[in-house]
């Protein structure tokens, strides 16, 4: 099956300005992003979305695909559905231009449920929460079904354990996703829904308007880079590894 990996990108970010050109080991961190997904093997090609000249300069200039996309998009999602409507690829992954940690492995684990059930429209991945992120608000939840589709999303703990001695694992999202290609620009195309603008998560619209999303349980997780401090995070660990 024909799988592209698609990086949105850009400059604009409110926490962090100039995100994706923030040096890391020498190198911007949409290198990063992008190396790690080129290492994927279910991903015919990768390529970044962006609005600025800027980035796709960049990205350009190590090898990589760049793809102008409208300055006007409100979400990455709308950024990717314009890139996909110029390719033939049957789905596509959403790879998040501000985690330079994804694993290759994770990419591969979140497209392979489109490529083995036709039927499904989208997954994503999630892992156990620490402790220390199980209330934070920043940090994604998700419960399943016992297929393993998505039942919910929240920034708040759930499930909520009434009784504190039953086992309840609470798993953290992580913000990876495969469309098929179809689906994609259909739910691009959709109105917010009102669970979505009351949580701020996107994904809730796919459940709202009744359509499935297969979660998928990894045990890898990442660092979404949003602070000066993941920052320093994803550098000190990456200068860590490349000393080891």
């Amino acid at each position: 099956m024909d799988v592209v990996g698609i990086i949105p990108a850009r400059l604009a970010a409110v926490r962090l300005p100039n995100k994706p050109l923030l040096d890391i080991a020498g190198k911007p961190m949409i290198w990063w992003v992008w190396h790690n997904a080129k290492q994927a093997k279910t991903l015919r090609e990768v390529m970044v979305a962006t609005p600025d000249e800027e980035i796709a300069e960049v990205v350009r200039a190590f090898g990589g695909i760049a793809v102008m996309t409208s300055p006007r998009h409100r979400s990455g999602t709308e950024r990717l559905a314009e890139a996909a409507q110029h390719l033939s690829a049957e789905v596509i992954v959403n790879i998040q231009g501000d985690e330079p940690l994804m694993p290759p492995e994770n990419v591969d684990a979140v497209a392979r449920p489109l490529i083995e059930d036709p039927a499904l429209p989208m997954s994503s991945l999630m892992c156990p929460a620490t402790e220390e992120e199980k209330d934070k608000p920043t940090v994604v939840k998700v419960v399943v079904d016992r297929m393993g589709n998505a039942l919910y999303f929240s920034r708040s703990r759930i499930p909520y354990p009434r009784d504190p001695s039953a086992p309840a694992i609470v798993y953290k999202h992580l913000g990876i996703y495969a469309y098929r290609r179809d689906f994609l620009l259909q739910y691009a195309a959709m109105e917010p829904t009102p669970l979505e603008q009351m949580e701020m998560l996107e994904q809730l619209r796919v459940l709202e308007n009744g359509y499935r999303i297969r979660m998928v349980r990894v045990e890898q997780t990442s660092i979404g880079v949003d602070t000066e401090e993941d920052l320093n995070r994803v550098r000190a660990i990456i200068a860590q590894r490349q000393e080891g």
